[in-house]
This record gives C-alpha cells, sequence and structure tokens, in this order.
C-alpha cells in the first residue's frame, strides 16, 4: 500500500522568534511510519518540527505551519491509499503575524486567533476508497470525542488518547489508546510502547484491506474491500 502519515506538531509564529505550539513530540506518526516501511508499504512522513531521525526507507517531508502541512498533504492524497493523520495540528493561530520581534515594554499583549485549517475536512471530499483514520487528543471524554470527530470528518478509524496523562500521548515513549470505528464498539487498548501500537495499527489496516504484511497493492485508489 501507499500511505501517507502526518506526525508532530505545528507551529503558528506571533511574530519572527514566538509561536503557538503543543507538547507533540512526533513518536506516534514516526513509529507508525516506520512500522509501515518495515512492511514494506511505500511511505511518505508530513513531519512538523520535531527533534527525531527519519525512519529508515521513509520520504520525509518537513513543515511548519498547519498551512504548509494541509499544502503537503493536499498535494499527495492522490497518490496514497491509506492517510493517517497523527500530527497534533494547532487549532488556532494569529490573525496577524508582526513582522518584527515585539519587544517587552509592561504593557499586556492582546492577541486575537483565528482558527487553522482543518486538514481532514478540507481533504474529505479527495477521500473516495481510501482509507481516512484520524488522531483525537483528548483530556476527558476521549470516546465521546473521538465519536464526533468520526463522524464529523467521515472518518474509518479515530484513535483517541488522554494527553493529560503523564504515562501516555505527549512527548512520552508509551500511549493508552481507544480505537473508534463507525458501527463498531470501542476497542480500548492497555498502555503499550508506541512502536506496539503502531504495529498493532498497522495489522488493524492490513486486515480491513486483504492486504499481506509487507505487501503491497499496485493502485492509489484504494482498491481493497472496505466495511
Amino acid at each position: 500500500m501507499r500511505i501517507l502519515v502526518t506526525a508532530g506538531p505545528t507551529r503558528e509564529f506571533l511574530d519572527p522568534v514566538r509561536f503557538l505550539s503543543n507538547r507533540s513530540s512526533g513518536k506516534m506518526g514516526y513509529a507508525i511510519a516506520a512500522a509501515a516501511a518495515r512492511r514494506g508499504h511505500r511511505v511518505v512522513l508530513v513531519s512538523g518540527p520535531v527533534s527525531l531521525e527519519p525512519p529508515a526507507g521513509v520520504r520525509v517531508v518537513r513543515v511548519t505551519s498547519a498551512a504548509e502541512m494541509l499544502d503537503a498533504v493536499r498535494r499527495r492524497i492522490r497518490a496514497c491509499d491509506v492517510l493517517i493523520m497523527a500530527a497534533a495540528v494547532a487549532d488556532w493561530r494569529p490573525a496577524r503575524r508582526a513582522a518584527r520581534k515585539r519587544k517587552k515594554d509592561g504593557r499586556p499583549w492582546r492577541l486575537l486567533l483565528e482558527p487553522t485549517p482543518d486538514i481532514l475536512q478540507t481533504v474529505r471530499p479527495l477521500k473516495g476508497r481510501r482509507l481516512f483514520i484520524g488522531f483525537a487528543a483528548e483530556t476527558h471524554a476521549l470516546v465521546a470525542g473521538a465519536r464526533r470527530k468520526l463522524v464529523s470528518k467521515g472518518l474509518d478509524l479515530v484513535v483517541a488518547n488522554d494527553v493529560g496523562r503523564s504515562d501516555e500521548g505527549f512527548d512520552v515513549d508509551t500511549n493508552r489508546v481507544v480505537l473508534v470505528a463507525p458501527g463498531e464498539e470501542p476497542r480500548r487498548w492497555p498502555l503499550l510502547p508506541k512502536v506496539v501500537v503502531a504495529e498493532r495499527l498497522l495489522d488493524w489496516i492490513e486486515a480491513l484491506r486483504g492486504v499481506k504484511a509487507g505487501g503491497y497493492r499496485q493502485g492509489c485508489q484504494g482498491t481493497g474491500s472496505r466495511r
């Protein structure tokens, strides 16, 4: 299969030196990309700013902002069978970016924020028979949030995790996820290394597509069967 993965945070600049972002390390997305490449799939990884080595056998496209990540995904979506949006895209950006560094002068700095582009919503019309998987970083009501995202963005699967805990989610090597798919009961996985979560997620994808581990199905339209 041809698999497009996003990973890491995005940065939305206030001025040339300051930005809004989050604690995402990119470890989950990089683990998924590495696992897919080891199985023989063709993988493109669209990565926000992280401090990780590129996975072997993976083509890495580096971006900074949500708008840049959207552009990179939109350019490559037609040449993939599976999109896995593991990136923690910043939800907000400054309505205006200062051209020069804002000097500290003792006065409050009031910021007007606007939503960043919704990548999954934007590329939804291009889905066709492709498999779309999203991640949901939540601090409460994991399943409810995942179900809303599943429906609103027309996804085949949402992988939700609690980023408010210290042993899972952002900037650690382990994750405890809940898988939410249409017409199925949520599946809760125990706390696992992210590399194991990645392998199990690839098992799910390959089983759904009818592709053996290491197999590659010619074409980018996702011709495998769907639920």
